[in-house]
């Protein structure tokens, strides 16, 4: 009798074990947040990420890695928010340029504004960090390719400005809406996050279009 008992038990001890690790897992990474954007990365230490979220150094290690790993992990939040996908489905559907436009500008900003603290913290530690750099050059290139993904619509669209070919266009693009813009003006000129999505998409579309609309 005790062996089914136990084995019925057993996935209900496995799934608390497994809420349990996860939970664990969350409190290190808010920590490891907070610690890098209070004292700075390169001043932070696994010691004190253990000590201020409760727990053990080697927990720490086993469940997220040393720093560098803890930043990848929070880095790859913004690139695996679900908001990512929703936006660039959106674009690639898009009937016309105005509305690719908007989407995509819509949707970067909305995974910035969850994750601008981690974007303010990789930066900074990647030039500190090698191997944070190494990470956030995987950021950049994902970015970019998401970016790409408007500039083919537009193309598509027979909407780019004549000469304009999607690469370039992409490059502007990142000059636009790249990860340093929305951290300039949101962050370091205070503009407040819906003010900059309307300036930034009057700007890409004034810079892309074969025939903005003035209005």
């Amino acid at each position: 009798m005790s062996t089914p008992a136990s084995g019925r038990r057993r996935p209900y001890r496995n799934d608390r074990r497994a809420k349990a690790a996860a939970g664990t897992r969350a409190t290190i990474l808010d920590t490891a947040l907070r610690l890098f954007l209070e004292h700075g990365y390169a001043k932070v230490t696994i010691g004190d990420i253990a000590r201020e979220a409760g727990t053990a150094v080697p927990t720490v290690y086993a469940s997220t890695g040393g720093k560098t790993a803890i930043l990848a992990i929070l880095m790859n939040q913004g690139v695996d928010d679900p908001v990512v996908e929703r936006t660039l489905e959106t674009v690639r559907t898009a009937p016309d340029a105005r509305t690719a436009i908007a989407a995509m500008v819509h949707g970067v900003r909305l995974d910035n504004e969850r994750h601008l603290d981690i974007v303010r913290v990789m930066i900074t530690a990647a030039a500190v960090d090698r191997h944070v750099q190494e990470e956030l050059d995987q950021v950049v290139r994902l970015y970019r390719q998401s970016l790409g993904v408007l500039a083919e619509r537009l193309a598509e669209l027979g909407a780019l400005r004549p000469g304009l070919s999607p690469e370039r266009a992409t490059d502007m693009l990142w000059f636009l809406l790249g990860l340093p813009s929305w951290r300039v003006f949101v962050a370091d000129c205070h503009w407040s996050w819906d003010e900059t999505e309307r300036w930034l998409t009057d700007q890409a579309t004034a810079a892309l279009l074969a025939q903005p609309e003035s209005g």
